[in-house]
């Protein structure tokens, strides 16, 4: 859990109590009911003691800061307006980096990852590469000046800080972007959908942490701003009124949400929001075809992808080698683009449909371990 910096005795007076008070004082998500308009909520909540910090108008609800008050928060839980009230609490990423025994990489000479090459992306290049799709990355940030990157991240936005610079300062984020669209150009590595358009949506911190907020937040932005395919490299153990409604609510409006099921190995239940119905949950296996000891599992996985040892991009110009269902996650939501990337007619509902019908079943691992089986990509083409 990310924790505040103590505070000592030596700091000034007026300081420490100002601090003090932001001790005392904590974050819910309040949702509303159907009929409650955000005004209606907005006043309800301020009668309580609240001090809204953000509107989340596609899911009735608001985002509050309220004095640790037990009495006020329980009557507040019990006023006919209020369907939920929830904490803030914390997400984290789903990946990890791998010891670096050498540089995998040459200046002038580009390498295909095993994960890229085991799904069959590149004989789908021959008739589609992603062009077009827009594939939002809600994530840590990405290095929008990498050089395998540059051409293909076409906007960001930080959530978790706004009006501050969406980069990244932790990895991860551009890690995952480039496993999805590190471009075709000689150098480098190549993505699974190397003309594909990334949207960076940073929401987790240089640790690799965010809150419930800020996906929600990152969600309700994908959606206004039309994104095909949103990429969620992230999870938690706990559920969420305010993260499940807005899951239901991308879906509704057509958008392909794909998430890693976790890092939590084989007593591991899935995270969310990989565990919500509709999102497509994604488990990572290893240059053998095996699953990944570290990998979740369970009845809500969709589909499995690489995701143990994966090379791609990283802050600075640089490349690393990562490990994690984030890895595995972005392998299926670069395939799900090439697959819109085909033909631009497609559903939703028509695009999961091919992914899975065309994934490949994996012998001696069960369905809770690899759902449909390995994703693919060589039918395109």
């Amino acid at each position: 859990m990310a924790l505040l910096p103590s505070v000592f005795a030596l700091i000034a007076g007026g300081l420490s109590l100002s601090l003090n008070a932001k001790r005392k004082e904590e974050r819910k998500i309040v949702i509303f009911r159907k009929g409650t308009s955000l005004d209606q909520g907005r006043r309800t909540v301020s009668s309580y003691g609240g001090r809204i910090l953000k509107d989340f108008p596609f899911i009735n609800a608001l985002l509050a800061s309220f004095p640790v008050e037990a009495n006020k928060l329980q009557a507040l839980a019990r006023d006919p307006q209020v369907e939920a009230v929830e904490d803030d609490f914390e997400v984290e990423t789903c990946g990890f980096p791998c010891p670096v025994t050498s540089d995998p990489v040459t200046a002038n000479q580009q390498t295909v990852p095993w994960g890229v090459e085991r799904i069959g992306a590149p004989a789908a290049w021959q008739k589609t590469t992603g062009a077009g799709v827009k594939v939002a990355v809600l994530d840590t940030g990405v290095d929008s000046n990498h050089p395998d990157l540059r051409n293909n991240v076409k906007g960001k936005i930080n959530i978790r800080f706004p009006g501050l610079p969406a980069g990244d300062g932790y990895g991860h984020g551009t890690h995952v972007a480039g496993i999805i669209a590190a471009a075709n150009n000689d150098f480098g590595i190549v993505g699974v959908a190397p003309e594909v358009e990334i949207y960076a949506v940073k929401v987790m911190n240089r640790f690799g942490r965010g809150q419930i907020s800020d996906i929600v937040n990152g969600l309700e932005w994908a959606l206004n701003n039309q994104m095909q395919i949103v990429n969620m490299s992230l999870g938690t153990s706990q559920a969420s009124t305010a993260l499940k409604k807005a899951v239901d609510a991308c879906l509704e409006a057509g958008m392909l949400l794909v998430a890693a099921a976790g890092n939590r190995g084989p007593e591991g239940e899935v995270l969310y929001p990989a565990r919500y119905p509709g999102v497509i949950s994604v488990t990572a296996t290893t240059e053998e075809d095996t699953l990944a000891d570290f990998s979740s599992r369970g009845p809500e996985v969709t589909i499995t992808a690489p995701g143990n040892e994966i090379l791609s991009t990283y802050p600075g110009g640089g490349y690393r080698t990562m490990s994690g269902t984030s890895m595995a996650a972005p392998h299926v939501s670069g395939v799900l683009a090439l697959i819109l990337g085909s033909n631009s007619n497609l559903s939703a509902e028509q695009a999961v449909r091919l992914l899975l019908l065309h994934a490949r079943k994996l012998p001696g691992l069960s369905l809770v371990e690899q759902g449909a089986g390995l994703v693919d990509a060589g039918w395109l083409g």
